[in-house]
């Protein structure tokens, strides 16, 4: 299996040069033509994607999170969602990364097969990151209004957390 995977991308990268030269393709020009508007993409992205950082970062630092875990606890605690769950729902959509270290740590902390371990893995991979996908799709295309777009995508990823304890306490 390690071969087939170590020579997976040199096959690619021949069928595709042996492709280009049966159909005769401009090769070298087609990709330079991909890297330059690849990199365009990258500039017309650069800021949205720089504004959201530094506002995880800010939100993150300022015990923002926290402060709204806090808040929640009282009211959710008595439903069932339990408390440790609380700050992935709210990182999870402004930050996959912030996220991910997020699982990681409850991941290891409670256990895989433990409740909050099945609830959190469940929630992690139901939600999505709403303000990155915004971010990067809007800002690519040059959208300025998002309308009703992240209210939508915030109520599909509320509706993701709470699925996600339902099914794991039902099943």
């Amino acid at each position: 299996m390690d071969n087939i995977s170590s020579l997976l991308v040199p096959m690619i990268i021949t069928g595709i040069v042996i492709y280009g030269a049966i159909r005769k393709t401009d090769l070298f020009g087609s990709f330079r033509e991909g890297a330059a508007e690849g990199i365009n993409t990258l500039i017309s992205v650069a800021p949205s994607m720089i504004g959201l950082v530094i506002a995880v970062e800010m939100l993150s630092s300022s015990g923002f999170f926290e402060i709204l875990t806090c808040a929640l606890e009282p009211v959710l605690s008595p439903m069932g969602f339990p408390a440790e769950i609380i700050p992935l729902g709210l990182i999870r959509p402004v930050s996959g990364s912030g996220s991910f270290a997020l699982l990681s740590n409850m991941l290891s902390q409670f256990g895989a097969d433990s409740e909050i371990g099945e609830i959190a893995s469940v929630m992690a991979g139901s939600t999505e990151t709403t303000f990155y996908a915004v971010a990067i799709y809007y800002g690519s295309s040059g959208i300025k209004k998002t309308g009703c777009t992240i209210p939508a995508a915030l109520f599909a990823d509320f509706c993701s957390v709470i699925f996600a304890v339902m099914t794991v306490k039902l099943l």
